[in-house]
Order: C-alpha cells, then structure tokens, then sequence
C-alpha cells in the first residue's frame, strides 16, 4: 500500500530509489509526554527491549568459537550482567512513570546520570566500565527504535539511495557532502534550518519536517521524494510510479534548457546589471560557484572549517583554506563571513556552557568578540590571504554600532600585528555588517561611514523579527518572508545603503528564491548571493524582467500590510514572462 507524506520542500526537484534508514544517537533522542493511559504500553514496549537486547546478547555468548579468546566470553557476560542491574532495567521504569515521558527519553537521563557517576570514579579501572554501559545502552536504544542501521561510511552510499533520517545536523551534512546519493528526507526541521540550508548546497531533491517517516519508512523500500512540492511517496502503485518518471524527465530537460544561460550577462531586459553571487560553505565548493557562472562568492560561512572535529584549525590552516578559494575565483570577489558560531553550531573543543535559549545568546560577532584571541588569528589569517584575491570580511549578527567598532578594533589590531611581523596583506580589504537583527536594520545608517558594504541575512532577519525559532517545525508555517515588518526592515536597509553609496546585498534564503526575484529587484537591490544550484533559475527571472514594468506592483506590495494582499500581490508579479 502506498502512503503520502507531506513536509517542507527544500528543492533540488525530484528523486526515485531505495531508503537507506539511518539512526538516531542519544544525544538527538525526542522528548515527549504521555497520558496516564499511554504509560502502560510505553513500560510494555521498554520491557520488550530490554527481552530483545537480553536474547541478543545470550546467542552472541552461546555461539562464541572455542578458539575465541577468553576475553570475549567476559566482555559478553559483563555486559548480559549490566542489563540485569536495576540502575538499567529498572530505574528507566520508574522515570517513566513518575515523568510519563517516552522510554528513549527515560533511558537517555538514565544512561546520563550513569556516565556522571562513572566520571566522578577516581580508579581507572572502574572509570572505563562507562563504555562496557553506554554499549550495553546503546543495544537497548537501538532495539527502541527498530535496530536501524548505523550511519553508513560515505563510499558505502550509491545513487539510488536516500537517505532517511530523524534529523541531519550540520556536522552530517558536512559528513555526507562528497557521498553518492539521491536524496535525503527528515523528520524535524524548518525552511531554513540549517539541515534545510546545507541540503540546499548538495543541489539534492529533500524534503523535511515529515515528522513520522522513520517510523514508516523501512529499509529498502521504493520512495519518491519531490522536493519541489514537498511530497515523500512510500511503496508508489505503478501509475504514481510513472508519473513521476515522466516528471523527472521534465525536470531534468527543465535544467537543461537553464544551462544554456550560464554564460549570459545579468541584465534586465532594461539593460540594469545585477550582480549574480554565490553562497559556500567549505573551500572546495568553490569549483561548484565556478561551474554556475557566478560573479563571485557573496558569503563564505567560516564556521564550517570549525565544525566536525575535535581541534580549532589554527591560523595556518585556516589561510590555506582561504587562500585556495580566493585563488580559484581568479581574482573575483571573496566575501568571507567570520565564524558565526554558537547556537546550533558548536563544535566539541568550544567549552562554553549552552544557553537556554541559545539563538539568543553567546552566538555571531557575539563569540568572536568574548574570544579575542580565537577571532584574532581569524582575521589574521583573512589578511594574509588578502594578497591572493580579491577578499572581503564580514561580521555576523552585528546588534549595534558599539558593537561594529569592536570587531572593527579586532581587525586593526590584527593589521598592526602584521604590520610588525612584515607580513603583507591587502591593504584596501573591505569589511562589512550583515544585518540579522531588527535592531541592526533600524540602525542601519549609524553603520554607513565605518563600513565598505553591508549584507542582509534574511534567515535570521525573519526569525528575529517574526520571534519564530526556524529551526522548529511546529512553527514553520509562520515562517513568512513576504511579512509587511520583514518586507520594511529590508527596504530601509536597501535605500539606506543607497542613500549613503554603500553596496547592499541580500544572502539568505531569500536571494536564492526565483518566486521573489522581482520583488527584491523592485525593492533596488541590485546584488544577490545563493546556493549555486539557484543561481540560474534567478538569473533567468532576472533576463525576463523589466524594471519600470515591475515598478507599480512591487509599490503596491511596499505600502501595503496586509499579508494576503502581498501574496496576492506577488503572484502578478510574477504571473508574465516579460512584466
């Protein structure tokens, strides 16, 4: 029988193949309540687990070859002896039913409390039994959540798999970046969580914010995935199947025609060049930014050279990385975002406690600031990369002008520094603020003489004005680029750079949607940044749109705070090939 899900489109148009299921860690394990009647069956179904990890543990005991060594038959039976112990096969019970919480939950503040005591032992011995326990749980958790399979090396993956997970953070998807798949699908996420960011950059066909498909999805099954409209298919019927086959092929002649614009200048039909930039997350994303026909690299997100590994990339390493990309643009604009870490991005050697609303905390210019030294050999490195293309500096989630002057500080102290170890770097490198904070963007004209440019995050811009979390699925639907506030703040950023001769770009998620090209180009922006894979479908918004024609709709769409009517408003806009 066939099922339809229906998530978040995240794009890269459609996929057909086989579902590789990957599983969950402890540390993504979901929290959720209970009725007094759902507890009974939540113990029923812990106790089955414990039944199956148990009868697991005794075949592997019992088929133990005599020449094994005898170790092997201790390790066995310690850990059979673990899942006996009350502190594992009881005490999750009771935090069950006195929390009425979901036993993978119930079992992770278990298996935490355990580790902490383990911890706290001062004999080496007995210390390292925390790893005979968190293995003997790690078998419980598994059998919880159907014994899926573990995360696949990257090589292992072909090109009809997609990949079904729970939720893909950011350290996955960098895990997965150079793997051969079709597509992937998650069960949590918003539009532009940073799950739904990165898939972007693979150019794959995903949807997320499914909610339940790793609990319907089996291993191996036939899936569609139509990341344009936000549909998964599980088990299609033969006339579903051939539909899609046929979209497919019309998606895929649909790109091809695209292509032929690649080398296209920019231009309305009016004759007004726009500039056309792209968006990376890692050096060798550069030869896709080449392959699209960029102008350049509008926002290169540093933070991802920190992230996935257990030790900060020092100033060396971080040069070459940036060397290598302003190298390959062959002299075209780099514009490199400091590390913009924190809230969902922390990586294992930043030891600074998680706030409890993180987005709102130790996050952006914010870090970089509280960790002088760490910022500095950023900047460090930036400078001396500056002799090797054209490299531009940009500072996160900047609040407010105290706050610019700092970072800017920062970067003349780390000039001076050169300076007097003869280390050359560009001495006419441009820095700029990216506005993400409603603050920023009714502040924006303070910033105008102590930068060179400014780049409007949107992600962020709407998530803070809007006061919606976009990396929470429950409240994704208010998540609304066209709102009249969000619409205002950006139109005030555009004509304030205008007005003071400073460049204005946008670079979130919103630069990157074909459905809102004309609405920015009406707005006066004139220099957009995205994930290659978008490029050409907004450049060739951008070839069929004449300014003065797409003028009157777009004031009217200004003045207006009505969010219907925009949207109303916007589908004219976009309703003729030529408006």
């Amino acid at each position: 029988m066939s099922i339809i899900l229906h998530g978040v489109a995240i794009g890269g148009g459609i996929a057909i193949g086989r579902a590789h299921l990957i599983s969950r860690s402890m540390d993504d394990v979901a929290h959720y309540l209970l009725e007094d009647e759902e507890v009974p069956a939540e113990l029923a179904r812990f106790d089955e687990a414990i039944r199956d990890t148990r009868k697991e543990l005794e075949m592997l005991w019992g088929s133990i070859p005599e020449n094994a060594p005898a170790e092997l038959g201790a390790f066995l039976s310690l850990h059979i002896m673990l899942l006996g112990d009350v502190t594992i096969s009881r005490e999750p019970r009771e935090i069950i039913e006195k929390q009425h919480c979901n036993a993978e939950w119930a079992l992770k503040l278990q298996c935490e409390s355990l580790v902490e005591q383990f911890d706290a032992i001062e004999e080496d011995y007995l210390r390292e039994r925390k790893n005979d326990v968190l293995q003997v749980v790690e078998r419980i958790f598994k059998n919880l959540d159907g014994d899926v399979p573990q995360l696949p090396a990257p090589e292992d993956l072909v090109d009809d798999h997609i990949l079904v997970a729970h939720d893909l953070s950011p350290a996955d998807m960098v895990y997965f970046k150079d793997s051969n798949f079709a597509a992937f699908i998650t069960d949590v996420g918003g539009a532009t969580s940073h799950t739904a960011i990165l898939g972007r950059s693979l150019d794959l066909p995903s949807v997320i914010a499914l909610h339940h498909s790793r609990e319907l999805i089996r291993e191996d099954e036939l899936i569609v995935v139509d990341g344009l409209q936000g549909v998964v298919i599980i088990n299609p019927d033969d006339l579903v199947l051939a539909e899609y086959r046929r979209r497919l092929r019309a998606w895929r002649d649909a790109r091809r025609k695209l292509s032929s614009i690649r080398k296209s200048n920019a231009k309305t039909q009016d004759g007004t060049a726009i500039e056309l930039l792209a968006n990376i997350e890692l050096p060798q994303d550069v030869e896709d930014v080449r392959k699209s026909g960029a102008a350049g690299v509008g926002l290169f997100r540093s933070e991802f050279l920190f992230l996935g590994r257990d030790t900060l990339p020092d100033e060396d390493e971080q040069y070459e990385a940036y060397r290598h990309v302003a190298e390959t643009m062959k002299g075209l604009p780099v514009t490199i975002r400091t590390m913009d870490l924190g809230a969902d991005k922390n990586p294992k050697w930043l030891n600074h406690a998680v706030a409890d609303n993180p987005a709102l905390g130790l996050t952006g210019i914010r870090l970089c600031l509280a960790e002088p030294l760490m910022f500095r050999a950023q900047l460090r490195a930036l400078l001396r990369a500056s002799v090797h293309g054209k490299i531009k500096i940009l500072f996160p989630m900047v609040n407010s002008l105290p706050e610019l002057k700092q970072a800017l500080a920062q970067l003349e102290y780390a000039k001076q520094e050169l300076r007097e170890e003869n280390i050359a770097y560009a001495e006419d490198i441009e820095a700029g603020a990216m506005i993400e904070i409603p603050s920023a963007a009714l502040v924006v004209g303070s910033f105008l003489k102590h930068i060179d440019f400014l780049s409007v995050g949107t992600n962020d811009l709407i998530q803070y004005t809007l006061a919606i979390d976009r990396n929470d699925d429950s409240v994704s639907h208010l998540y609304d680029p066209i709102h009249p506030a969000v619409l205002k703040l950006i139109l005030h950023t555009i004509k304030s750079g205008i007005k003071g001769g400073v460049p204005v770009s946008v670079c979130g998620e919103m630069a990157g949607d074909a459905r809102l090209t004309r609405l920015l180009l009406g707005m006066g922006l004139r220099k957009f940044s995205m994930h290659p894979a978008n490029l050409l479908a907004v450049k060739q918004q951008v070839l069929n749109t004449h300014l003065d024609q797409i003028a009157p709709i777009t004031a009217r769409m200004l003045r207006s705070e009505d969010p219907d009517k925009i949207a109303d408003l916007l589908q004219q806009l976009n309703a003729e090939p030529g408006v």
